[in-house]
């Protein structure tokens, strides 16, 4: 991946006369790939708020039915709408997983501009103090944890399914 990263002008004439400004479009490039991880982190983050939202509406909702004793008739008809909450929690982890992906390369990308620089305080300093996620007595990757999220709404969701098929 480092091969695709740098251009051929990195080596051209244009570049090794001129350090200070070779340096100087590393340094912009690299706080704005910075800015842009930054950005899918709260774009992440914000998705992971809908979606928190719209499952605790939905637990809401199904309590409401069920300590009200709502009668639904049949009352298999419950299944229908947890269907779609459940495929939502699929859509979720989906989404969770794209993001995990995208800002584990951007992160790489970022140590890879970092070796370009006086110093590598993420890629050298911190990723390697944390023990790069490996050490979960270190630190415990946030998405590690958000992934069971979703599930943790489905298997609640198949309960109540199997609640409303069993005993209703």
């Amino acid at each position: 991946m480092e091969n695709n990263l740098w251009t051929m002008l990195e080596d051209s004439n244009y570049y090794v006369q001129n350090k200070e400004l070779y340096q100087n479009h590393i340094i912009e490039q690299y706080k704005l790939y910075v800015e842009m991880s930054d950005r899918i982190s709260a774009r992440r983050n914000l998705a992971n708020v809908f979606f928190l939202t719209l499952n605790s509406m939905a637990i809401t909702v199904i309590g409401f039915i069920v300590d009200k004793a709502v009668q639904l008739t049949p009352s298999w008809f419950i299944c229908f709408p947890l269907l779609g909450v459940i495929i939502l929690c699929i859509v979720w982890w989906w989404l969770l997983r794209s993001y995990r992906n995208l800002n584990s390369a951007k992160y790489y990308v970022i140590g890879l501009l970092e070796k370009k620089l006086p110093s590598s305080p993420y890629w050298s300093a911190e990723w390697k103090r944390l023990g790069e996620g490996k050490v979960i007595k270190k630190y415990l990757p946030l998405t590690v944890i958000e992934c069971y999220v979703p599930f943790i709404f489905l298997f609640l969701y198949l309960i109540i399914v199997l609640y409303f098929l069993a005993y209703k």
